[in-house]
Order: structure tokens, then C-alpha cells, then sequence
């Protein structure tokens, strides 16, 4: 179920590649449009073949993709059930992706982190698992009250509200204050915004991590390249898009296969973070 007026041609192609047999694409999904297709799912198979089919929630607006997720889960009932995977802009996959390279280099727990542009999809997913991971996070926007909105809607699910502190980063000063505290610094604008300049980055003594989630020139942390992985620059470890872009790859398909494993699982972004965390941990 996309959102979107046109269902997403990346969305399809990576299901086809994880090896689903049959794709049904519905587009233009609205709130009222799911409980139909929903039930269209889950009463075609006896509860026994429902783990064949699993429904993929997608479209570039992650409120809209929460609303229809919300309702497809209210609208399943054992034994008809069937496994959802919420991963709307691709904000969840990419999110657990970009922690989890920052865990290859620093344990969250007690650390200072700053993300930049934290409003948007990525962004608030980042700062999530940031905070469910025992990071102090500060949440940057250019508006300090939309800053403020996001902490509200963290705090709303259950984080507890000591973990965030909002920011405006309009206001160079305290940005560059938080930077200088930080160890970890994620980059989560739009294509082509710069967040960070190369001087304000080389001035930061206690990044340990920077990582830029932005794949469209200009960079949106000058200095990380778009290839970058885990690049040492001094005391600090570099990611650019592509370099999260193959981890985030590699959870988005397994976290498809997971869905056929049985028909009960609901994969946001803390359950597509344990996905790729056990991928790691195989690959050592």
C-alpha cells in the first residue's frame, strides 16, 4: 500500500529482489481505502497460509504511512492475521542503518547526539533509536518550535523526556555549542541542503561519528563524501549515503523475507534495527 499517487518503482523493484513471487501494487492509499484492502488479504488463505502473504506499507510521507499501518493493525484479528512492514521514504530502514554504523565505532549509551534536520522522516527515526539506545539527543530544525513538536511526539511513544533537547540551528551559536558537545552527529536533510560546513565540522573535537544521510550535491555535512564508509579522518569515523545505502539495502530485503516467516510480525524502526544488528553480527 503506497500513499503516494504513483506506487514506488524502488519499493517494487527490492520486493521482487528479496524474492517475492507476486506483487500487488495499490497506490493513492487513503485512510479509508485500507480496512477493504486489508481484509481482501486476510480472509483468500486459511490462517495457516497466511504467512504467504504480508503487506508492505509505503509513499513519502511517513504520517500518512503511520495512519494506514495504525489501521491495517486494528483491522486484523486472530487467527487472520497477516505480517506488516512499515518503512514509509524509507525512513525506518535507513534510520536503523545509519545507527548502526555509528554503533560499529561508539556505544550509545551516555553519549551526546546531534541530528540535524531531525524532523523530517529519517530524522525523527534516527533520534528514536538514539534515545531508545540511552543517547542524549539533540533534535535540530530550523524552527525551534517544530524541534519542540518532534520531541512531543518522541516523549508521546513512550521515551522518556530527559533524552532530547530541541534546538534551532538557525542559531549558530547554540549549534555550534551542541556540535562541540557531541559525539555523534547525524546529517538527515533534503537533497542538496547544507547542514554543516567543512569548518564548523573540523572544529567539532568530539565527534567520533558523522554520518550525512543526504545523496544529492552538495553534501549536506560538507567534507563526507557520498561514498564514504567508515572513513578516519583524525579521531573521526566518516559515512556519506552510499556508505549506509548497502547496509540499508541489506535490512529492507531481509526484513521482507522476515514477513513470510510467519504471519504476526509488525516491523518498525526499533524491529528492523534488531534485523540489522543480527546482520551484522553474522558478517563477523
Amino acid at each position: 500500500m503506497d500513499t503516494d499517487p504513483k506506487a514506488s518503482v524502488f519499493d517494487a523493484v527490492v520486493a521482487i529482489d528479496s524474492g517475492v513471487d507476486h506483487l500487488l501494487q495499490y497506490s493513492a492509499v487513503r485512510p479509508e481505502d485500507v480496512r477493504g484492502l486489508v481484509h481482501g488479504a486476510m480472509y483468500t488463505r486459511g490462517p495457516g497460509d497466511l504467512k504467504h502473504t504480508a503487506l508492505f506499507i509505503g509513499g513519502s510521507n511517513v504520517s500518512d504511512g503511520e495512519a494506514i499501518a495504525a489501521i491495517a493493525r486494528e483491522t486484523l484479528f486472530d487467527p487472520f492475521r497477516i505480517s506488516i512492514m512499515l518503512d514509509s521514504n524509507g525512513a525506518n530502514s535507513t534510520a536503523a542503518a545509519a545507527v548502526l554504523s555509528a554503533t560499529k565505532h561508539v556505544a550509545l549509551e551516555g553519549t551526546q547526539s546531534l541530528v540535524l534536520a531531525a524532523t523530517g522522516a529519517v530524522g525523527q527515526r534516527v533520534c528514536r533509536i538514539l534515545a531508545n539506545g540511552k543517547s542524549h539527543v539533540t533534535v535540530a530544525s530550523r524552527s525551534l518550535e517544530r524541534s519542540r513538536e518532534c520531541i512531543d511526539r518522541l516523549v508521546a511513544s513512550g521515551i522518556p523526556s530527559d533524552r532530547f533537547t530541541p534546538l534551532a540551528s538557525t542559531d549558530a551559536a547554540s549549534l555550534s555549542k551542541a556540535l562541540a558537545a557531541s559525539q555523534l552527529v547525524f546529517g538527515c536533510g533534503a537533497a542538496g541542503a547544507r547542514l554543516l560546513s567543512a569548518e564548523q565540522l573540523a572544529a567539532a573535537k568530539e565527534l567520533r561519528v558523522a554520518i550525512d544521510l543526504n545523496a544529492v550535491p552538495p553534501m549536506g555535512i560538507e567534507g563526507i563524501d557520498l561514498m564514504d564508509k567508515g572513513v578516519q579522518r583524525g579521531e573521526r569515523f566518516d559515512y556519506g549515503a552510499l556508505g549506509v545505502g548497502g547496509l540499508k539495502m541489506k535490512i529492507h530485503k531481509a526484513c521482507i523475507a522476515a514477513l513470510f516467516e510467519s504471519n504476526h510480525r509488525f516491523l518498525d524502526c526499533q524491529e528492523m534495527l534488531a534485523i540489522g544488528q543480527e546482520i551484522l553480527n553474522s558478517a563477523k
